[in-house]
């Protein structure tokens, strides 16, 4: 087996490496005056079952787009020089909003990206809480691993959380009803009580967000508001604000990819919003210190990702593992 990464900014690949008693093995990055740059394995990948640990968004210097053709050329590079296998890890895959036409003539972007990933030799792709997993399944032809961080959360809120606090999982808009549900029954299970459940009727239109209404019980409860990544983090901070109007005591933002926009920092500052609760699938984020010190917990996927590479390499089974408590 060989581990590689092109995360240049972020250790997740070397802490899913030790996870596995491995080392994320050499390979040359190298950038031309002109822009253009070539990437390649410095060992040998020959009849090697190879995996490639990245995340792609935009960060600083280098954009997703830059991201995502260092990829495909690193795939093309890999099958060139004899991987049995390649398998692109991607815990964080760009396009997946784009999943559907809401207007004439709209692309369904991801899409795209799973025929360009594909072309370019991938045998099996590995994300985690993706935007629309049925878009994500439909647009792949190779093998498309889903992996969930719900047992992350449910571990911090099954400590956190005391034995008589009322909580209710929330979804901050309706299309992510059916994750939030799923949260809520492992929550229950793990505090060994019923959770109430809640739901915004929220709309968005040319990227203006309306609408506030909360349908289910949230006064006096703990509200832990789920979505699978935040943004700009107005529709987080909407659901906060709704929840204090409604008497609730307190609400968490659970967040799997913390993208945060600049614009983000002020969005999320305000008081109703307790704590925001994410993960390491991007790395550095966006967000002021002041507000990092105060209210951002992040958890680390490195375990899930390692886990599921021993299970790939090994044919283990990975609905097992979504189910496991890690």
């Amino acid at each position: 087996m060989r581990i590689f990464s092109l995360l240049k900014h972020h250790d997740l690949a070397h802490r899913v490496a030790a996870c596995l008693s491995l080392k994320v093995d050499p390979h040359e990055d190298r950038s031309f005056d002109d822009g253009e740059h070539k990437v390649r394995p410095l060992v040998s990948v020959r009849e090697e079952d190879v995996y490639v640990i990245d995340s792609l968004y935009s960060e600083t210097g280098e954009s997703v787009h830059d991201k995502l053709c260092r990829l495909l050329f690193f795939i093309n590079t890999l099958r060139d020089s004899g991987a049995k296998r390649v398998t692109a890890m991607l815990p964080y895959l760009c396009y997946t909003r784009k999943d559907r036409r809401t207007k004439a003539r709209d692309p369904l972007t991801v899409r795209y990206v799973a025929t360009l990933l594909e072309a370019a030799g991938l045998d099996r792709i590995v994300t985690m809480d993706v935007h629309n997993l049925q878009a994500y399944q439909n647009a792949f032809r190779c093998r498309a691993e889903h992996l969930e961080a719900k047992h992350l959360f449910v571990n911090y809120f099954r400590d956190l959380l005391a034995r008589d606090e009322g909580v209710v999982v929330m979804s901050p808009d309706i299309g992510g009803v059916k994750r939030a549900k799923a949260f809520r029954d492992k929550l229950s299970a793990a505090l060994l009580r019923d959770t109430g459940f809640a739901f915004m009727d929220k709309a968005r239109s040319r990227g203006v967000v309306s609408g506030d209404t909360v349908v289910g019980e949230v006064a006096g409860k703990t509200v832990l508001i789920l979505d699978d990544l935040v943004n700009s983090g107005t529709t987080i901070a909407r659901a906060a604000a709704a929840c204090e109007q409604r008497g609730a005591s307190a609400a968490y933002g659970v967040v799997t990819h913390g993208v945060f926009i600049p614009a983000s920092n002020e969005a999320l500052a305000g008081p109703a919003l307790k704590r925001m609760i994410i993960t390491n699938s991007i790395q550095p984020h966006h967000l002021h210190e002041s507000f990092v010190k105060q209210k951002l917990v992040v958890l680390d996927i490195a375990p899930v990702c390692a886990e599921a590479i021993h299970r790939l390499a090994t044919g283990g089974s990975l609905v097992e593992l979504t189910e496991a408590e890690l």
